[in-house]
């Protein structure tokens, strides 16, 4: 049998890695090649590109590009690109873009964007002793990120504030120094970790010739940053919802965002709904997805129960949804700077700044949400997504260009399931 663990993989050249993942993983050789290879961009310099942006590379994973067109935010008309595999997400988007933007649109504001870095670390000795250090050196620590923080200053941006924390309470002999960022158009995670290494040196460096000595554990930006938030709302009178049955839909629509704040069960899925959309745009745009979605999982559990991201209420005939959430976005540096459809998806939303992404993440995420709790409270979400995979259930029986018209027909007016449509195939082929 042969080894799967190896030595000096990371040295091999691109080649020598797909062989030796072939060679060892698959039966058939020749199928992994072409699989591996048939995504490769034909634009070498483009490839190129892709390879550097992480390690060990060997090939692309494509995920597909749509937009969602029809968004009025704030008065201004967008067409929001979203990268996402699910099927039924840019078609729900897409529709409550439309919806909404007969009755007002979508109003968006951010409430704040600062930033939050920590440089943790351990001190076993008087805490009025290290509040007296820290106090007396606090404008050295400021000073030592200078180089760093220059051009940030000069775009408005920088370090807000340092605070000692006390948290030995929780872990013993642990304290922080609580730094607190503007980072303009940047998501800025660079920027914050170069400054909290430098705070970190300097504090430690005061610290050696002092009675006051500290053991610092790591210096690092945090995703949670309950302080970047944004609002995106939609609001119209309760009879402007449906033609019919609108106040019975409104409170019924309502009825679910309070279970979800209630019930974490529920919220979980009812989050992961609003991240469907959040992701999407953050994918397209180059920003890190990863740390969006901690951190809103985090800002929904900031009661100490998990909750709804999104509210609702109905007060005096008037039907409003909205979400509060905090997004750390960039449109400069990082891959926003350096992939092409990144790039693109940023002049397709007219070259946001941070800010105005914010606004227009918020606002697809809460567009899906609206979408998901309408299906819920209305047909069931079945209804819509099973129409939505049909096509997706229809390619893995391997149909023909008439045979895939035919069951699309078929199913114009039908329930969906996989069942349903395997069975259908098959009289099909029995039929001729």
């Amino acid at each position: 049998m042969m080894k799967k663990t190896i030595t000096g993989f990371s040295k091999f050249s691109k080649r020598e890695k797909i062989d030796w993942i072939i060679s060892t993983f698959f039966e058939d050789a020749e199928v992994a090649k072409k699989t591996i290879s048939q995504y490769w961009n034909d634009d070498k310099t483009l490839q190129d590109l892709h390879d550097d942006f992480i390690e060990n590379t060997i090939s692309n994973f494509y995920l597909p590009y749509g937009v969602a067109p029809n968004f009025v935010i704030n008065n201004r008309e967008y067409v929001i690109p979203m990268v996402v595999e699910e099927s039924s997400v840019v078609a729900a988007a897409s529709l409550v873009a439309k919806f909404w933007s007969t009755r007002g649109g979508f109003k968006a504001t951010v409430i704040s964007t600062t930033k939050i870095g920590q440089v943790h670390f351990m001190f076993d000795g008087e805490f009025a002793d290290l509040k007296a250090h820290f106090n007396d050196s606090k404008s050295r620590l400021i000073t030592a990120t200078d180089s760093i923080t220059k051009n940030m200053r000069k775009r408005g941006g920088g370090i807000l504030d340092i605070e000692l924390r006390d948290k030995s309470s929780e872990l013993e002999n642990y304290y922080q120094l609580h730094v607190t960022f503007e980072t303009m158009d940047s998501m800025g995670a660079n920027f914050i970790n170069s400054c909290l290494e430098a705070i970190a040196k300097e504090f430690n460096k005061e610290n050696s010739a002092s009675s006051v000595q500290v053991q610092i554990v790591m210096s690092i930006l945090s995703n949670y940053v309950p302080d970047c938030i944004v609002r995106a709302e939609v609001s119209c009178p309760v009879n402007r919802l449906y033609k019919e049955n609108a106040e019975l839909f409104a409170q019924k629509f309502k009825q679910a965002v309070d279970i979800a704040n209630v019930e974490p069960h529920r919220a979980v899925t009812h989050n992961k709904g609003i991240m469907n959309g959040i992701d999407a745009v953050v994918v397209a745009t180059g920003n890190d997805f990863r740390a969006i979605e901690s951190g809103a999982h985090a800002y929904a559990a900031q009661s100490g129960a998990y909750k709804s991201l999104s509210q609702c209420e109905i007060k005096d005939g008037i039907f409003t949804f909205w979400i509060e959430i905090p997004l750390a976005l960039g449109t400069v540096g990082g891959l926003t700077a350096i992939h092409p459809l990144a790039k693109l998806s940023l002049e397709m939303l007219q070259k946001p700044s941070a800010s105005e992404l914010m606004e227009i993440v918020a606002v697809a995420g809460l567009a899906q949400n609206f979408a998901a709790l309408r299906a819920l409270t209305t047909t069931g979400i079945q209804h819509g997504h099973m129409k939505m995979h049909l096509s997706n259930i229809i390619k893995q029986l391997d149909t023909s260009e008439e045979e895939k018209t035919y069951l699309l027909n078929y199913f114009e007016k039908k329930e969906v399931s996989h069942s349903a449509v395997v069975a259908a195939y098959e009289k099909m082929k029995e039929r001729g």
